[in-house]
């Protein structure tokens, strides 16, 4: 028996596969979308970065300019590479602008699940069949939201850690429906951008990493919250201990505080366990509007956004 004709819809719905992942479209002009941006454009890829919010874009243009004017005056980059890479980052407040075309999308708005539902039934609507759909979320799995879509096999989670120059590697994470042909395409599609994919087996609140980092963060805070030490004493017993160069306080203020909080929160709701409920002093800075490195205060004072440093276009992967 013959089989029927493919329609220019099948072809359009087949696997990609990772070398086919040209255009990009990142949900989220924040600190984390505007460096997954950045870090697809460094890479050759067509980039469009959607926010609803004109200030939001205009900032990270800014920061993305700025960090490509760093690599110049450090000497890891010329002007053509940096014009290059602009050439290939867009803005706009136009979501259907911004995926129309797109081979994969990574979601990177606030930690809230209905608001990323919204988000993902607008890009069904939007995306062609063959489109990636990704969430970047920390703590929620993308199970809970794939129904939002009628492609649940295009769905999964990619987690980064910023910054993404310095910590080159993304979590992935299947939901109940993810295909093995969409894992490694994705899986490709980052370490062809010099990412360690970390493919996490089974779904799990936290992935890898912030499971373990939950943890330390928490610990840090109570130990804060009791008055057992201070904030910079828990920081410096860290770094030495651990050879590090940056203590969790540290680390929670580059995440931002309101982050924190919110991650904090999706494991209290999943729970009910009043233990998983977000620490009083976290709780405390934000309400006083000190959420870290974004604000120039959180734990403590920043005079500039500590992520800027040169070095990350190369992909060193520095610790």
């Amino acid at each position: 028996m013959r089989r029927a004709p493919e329609t220019r819809r099948d072809k359009l719905a087949r696997p990609l596969m990772p070398q086919s992942i040209q255009k990009v479209c990142v949900v989220g002009a924040g600190f984390m979308g505007s460096q997954i941006a950045l870090h697809c454009a460094l890479h050759g890829r067509a980039v469009w970065l959607h926010d609803l919010s004109a200030e939001a874009l205009a900032r990270a243009e800014e920061q993305q300019r700025q960090l490509l004017i760093d690599q110049v005056v450090a000497g890891v980059a010329d002007e053509a590479e940096t014009a290059a890479t602009l050439g290939r980052l867009r803005r706009t407040t136009s979501l259907a602008e911004a995926a129309a075309e797109a081979d994969i999308v990574i979601e990177v708005v606030k930690e809230d699940l209905e608001l990323k539902r919204t988000v993902f039934a607008e890009l069904e609507r939007i995306c062609p069949p063959h489109t990636i759909l990704t969430t970047n979320s920390s703590s929620l799995r993308v199970s809970r939201i794939e129904s939002a879509t009628t492609r649940p096999d295009k769905v999964l989670n990619t987690h980064f850690v910023q910054p993404v120059w310095k910590h080159p590697f993304v979590e992935l994470m299947g939901g109940s429906q993810t295909s093995t042909e969409t894992m490694d395409s994705v899986k490709g599609f980052m370490e062809s951008m010099g990412l360690l994919a970390v493919l996490v087996r089974k779904e799990n609140t936290g992935f890898v990493f912030n499971c373990i980092w939950r943890a330390v963060k928490r610990e840090s805070l109570r130990l804060l919250d009791q008055g057992v030490a201070s904030v910079e004493d828990i920081d410096r017993t860290w770094m030495i201990q651990m050879e590090s160069d940056m203590g969790p306080f540290a680390m929670m203020d580059r995440i931002g505080l309101d982050v924190v909080r919110d991650i904090e929160q999706v494991y209290y709701e999943e729970s009910g366990d009043p233990r998983d409920a977000p620490p009083r002093v976290l709780e405390e800075k934000i309400s006083s509007g000190d959420l870290g490195v974004k604000t120039g205060h959180g734990f403590y004072s920043y005079p500039q956004p500590a992520w800027l440093k040169p070095g990350f276009l190369k992909g060193s992967g520095e610790r």
